[in-house]
């Protein structure tokens, strides 16, 4: 098993910036791929942006280019840097990871608030 507990959110103006970052603990070593997804209100949950064991990336069209996935293996540490950010990024943003075989992500953390006022 893997927790994964995000922090880094809050309220930050339009054109603005932020970094995400999501710590996790338990069976680390067992990660492959981890990754972000967010829920705005009324919305449904979309996939942001995932990164694999290699290093290889994947962004959603709406963040490509603002938005940076990396990860600290040593640290079992996840981040998103968001910048020129856009009130349409208002969400509750959450850490996912994959390790076992079955289709789906295995772990979701409890999710970080991000604000974007306009």
């Amino acid at each position: 098993q893997v927790q994964l507990v995000e922090s880094g959110g809050g309220l930050v103006q339009a054109g603005g910036s932020l970094r995400l970052s999501c710590s996790a603990s338990g069976s680390t070593f067992s990660i492959n791929t981890m990754g972000w997804y967010r829920q705005a209100p009324g919305k449904q949950r979309e996939l942001v942006a995932y990164i694999t064991s290699g290093g290889s990336t994947h962004y959603a069209d709406p963040v490509t280019g603002r938005f940076t996935i990396s990860r600290d293996n040593a640290k079992n540490t996840l981040y998103l840097q968001m910048n020129s950010l856009k009130p349409e990024d208002t969400a509750v943003y959450y850490c996912v990871a994959k390790y076992g075989v079955a289709p789906g992500w295995d772990s979701w953390g409890q999710g970080t608030r991000v604000t974007v006022s306009a």
